[in-house]
């Protein structure tokens, strides 16, 4: 989106060509600023009258000990950790994932577990970095693990030794304490879908269109719906149902017990027409279901019914998942990054911007909010982090590409390209012991107490 100072430039060079001459330009200028200020642009809607329940997101979770179990915190994906974790920070050890970390690890019982895109999964010491166990569990993989009950699951895009798509390819639990297989089952295709289990049950999309619903225990399968294109994201649940969107441009609710459909709903093209594909995860908050799409747009929901609230367009497309959060001192907000070089903090009723960071390149993955702070990465390698408050930067990381923060309320944990950091705050550093005091120096003995030789 362009600032302000980007618009009026714009029309200082081109006033000379503009029809009416200067008061045509002034006038362009304030329509443009005035958008700019309500944060509308044209083709967006907005219906106030859906429900909106401005109820906290989650409670926050018991601090400073806490996990971060699936891909985006809770199973509403809305990927929001109440904390007082803030900058400055000071790194307390790096970790090298051997080649690509497109996603941020999980974190459970103090240990990170994290899989490179080449397949190869790791858990290593939350504390140190260090190495605890290595699994391959495929060629490729684009997804993170999915933690419940001393268990993690994963499926990755191929299992073949040439890579080749969704071929041979398993889902896998493995014990978390060990990294040993538990049960393996194949499935028809990969998945980029982070999977989670809510009572008992193992959720998760794949590239062939279909949701799996499978026993977590055993491996079951229970039942599978078949959408209308492929399924990249991970689902979402709340308030028994799951939410996801697919490639033909549909979203989707269906009952997590039996996967019946509830509702479905599209995306806001020409017409009848649908138009763009939706890659991100959505997230369920406030009684609606927040998600971007390829068309360059930041759409709600509502949850119970499917009917739109608004959209918000962007400069480009939206494939990362919004993180949604009502932050103390703000009202409830939808924080996404848009393939413009813009990360957004949109009022979650209305969809209007509170404000809206330039952060120079595109942005592809997802934000996620520790604290008052929320965290996010651009292709160009470099992580930031923005005060939610204010919209001010407070960190910024040279190393870092998609998906890139996760906490466990004591250390913020920052995934780079290939590298996994830990942080602490450096205020909670123990001081450097003090230098020891000088002696004194030691006073010459008075001439009167001076021993005369003989």
């Amino acid at each position: 989106m362009p600032t302000s100072a980007e618009v009026l430039s714009y029309f200082k060079h081109r006033r000379a060509a503009l029809l009416g001459g200067a008061v045509a330009a002034l006038l362009a200028i304030g329509a443009v600023l005035a958008l700019l200020t309500v944060g509308q642009r044209p083709g967006d809607v907005a219906h106030p009258n859906i429900a909106f329940i401005p109820a906290p997101v989650n409670p926050p979770p018991p601090l400073p000990h806490s996990d971060w179990p699936v891909y985006g915190l809770f199973a509403d994906r809305t990927a929001y950790l109440p904390s007082t974790l803030a900058p400055p920070f000071r790194r307390l050890w790096a970790f090298d994932g051997g080649s690509l970390l497109e996603f941020a690890p999980v974190l459970a019982q103090g240990k990170l577990y994290l899989v490179n895109n080449e397949g190869l999964g790791e858990a290593i010491s939350a504390a140190t970095g260090k190495v605890l166990w290595r699994r391959r569990i495929g060629s490729l993989s684009a997804s993170s693990f999915g933690y419940w009950d001393g268990r993690l699951y994963i499926i990755p895009l191929s299992g073949s030794r040439d890579r080749t798509l969704y071929r041979s390819v398993h889902v896998t639990s493995l014990e978390a304490a060990t990294g040993r297989v538990l049960w393996s089952r194949p499935v028809s295709s990969g998945a980029e879908s982070g999977p989670m289990v809510v009572g008992g049950r193992l959720y998760f999309g794949a590239e062939d269109g279909t949701a799996h619903a499978l026993d977590a225990r055993s491996g079951a399968p229970l039942w599978s719906y078949h959408a209308g294109g492929k399924i990249k994201s991970a689902l979402a649940y709340a308030a028994g149902r799951l939410y996801f969107g697919d490639y033909s441009g549909e979203l989707t609710a269906v009952r997590a017990s039996d996967g019946r459909r509830v509702w479905s709903a599209h995306t806001q093209g020409l017409g009848f027409l649908q138009s763009g594909t939706f890659y991100a995860t959505p997230a369920v908050a406030f009684g609606r279901v927040y998600v971007g799409n390829t068309d360059d747009k930041v759409y709600s929901f509502s949850a119970a019914t499917g009917q739109l609230a608004w959209t918000h367009s962007t400069g480009g497309y939206v494939y990362g998942s919004a993180a949604v959060a009502a932050v103390p001192g703000t009202p409830p907000t939808v924080y996404v990054g848009s393939y413009d070089g813009h990360f957004y903090a949109l009022d979650a009723r209305s969809g209007r911007p509170r404000w809206i960071f330039n952060a120079g390149a595109r942005i592809s993955g997802a934000g996620s909010v520790v604290g008052h702070v929320v965290y996010f990465a651009t292709l160009a390698n470099k992580v930031f982090g923005v005060d939610v408050r204010s919209g001010r930067q407070v960190f910024e990381l040279n190393d870092g590409s998609f998906n890139p923060v996760i906490s466990d309320g004591r250390r913020l944990y920052v995934t780079g390209y290939a590298m996994q950091y830990a942080y602490v705050p450096v205020a909670s550093l123990p001081p450097r012991p003090a230098r020891a005091a000088p002696r004194p120096a030691r006073a010459a003995p008075s001439p009167r107490a001076r021993r005369r030789r003989p």
